[in-house]
């Protein structure tokens, strides 16, 4: 498996490339998150992903590291869709409050966009998974939000902390997806690149 760089500092994002044992590096290169009116959700998840990447190539091109010059470059965004709706990041504690409310007892859509840069190729897809909440009372919520301060994530939830496993009723799709990258699919397509 060739070394790649990860354009990411998602702690889950490295977990998941380590299980993979896929050899990387991290490189980030800041970016802001805004993107065109007019995109579908996966359009979003992808073209933020994209910025990632090539936020990242311009920086390793304009820095002269030649060791890194020619390794493939991996971007993701993990967006959560509920009605249609694109929730992102809580900004503080009511805010995750009202997103949680929103997704228990219901289905949402967890979607990660993913772009590989290597030499001239860009290779981008957007991995979709569903995901069903039981109903979780308000005092589940508040204990979670509070013990597990989730303001760095998509959906305020995580699903391998606490409300995953308690809360999730079903799944359809990647479950890693959900943690933040479809690994496997990834895994897959870094290996037809290594040909």
């Amino acid at each position: 498996m060739q070394h790649i760089i990860l354009a990411s500092q998602s702690p889950r994002r490295k977990q998941l490339l380590e299980w993979a044992e896929v050899p990387f590096e991290v490189i980030t290169a800041g970016t802001d998150e805004s993107y065109p009116a007019g995109l579908t959700a996966e359009e979003v998840a992808v073209f933020i992903a994209k910025e990632k990447a090539l936020a990242v190539r311009e920086k390793i091109r304009q820095n002269f590291h030649h060791q890194h010059l020619g390794k493939p470059i991996l971007a993701a965004d993990t967006i959560v869709v509920i009605d249609e709706k694109i929730i992102g990041k809580p900004q503080d504690r009511e805010e995750a409050m009202a997103i949680l409310q929103q997704l228990s007892g219901r289905k949402h859509k967890v979607i990660t966009g993913v772009v590989i840069l290597h030499n001239e190729a860009d290779i981008v897809f957007a991995d979709i998974t569903e995901v069903s909440f039981h109903s979780l009372t308000k005092e589940q919520l508040s204990y979670y939000v509070d013990q597990y301060q989730p303001y760095d994530k998509a959906g305020a939830y995580a699903i391998q902390e606490w409300i995953g496993v308690v809360g999730i009723e079903s799944i359809n799709g990647d479950f890693y997806n959900v943690m933040g990258l479809p690994v496997s699919r990834v895994y897959q397509t870094l290996q037809q690149l290594a040909k």
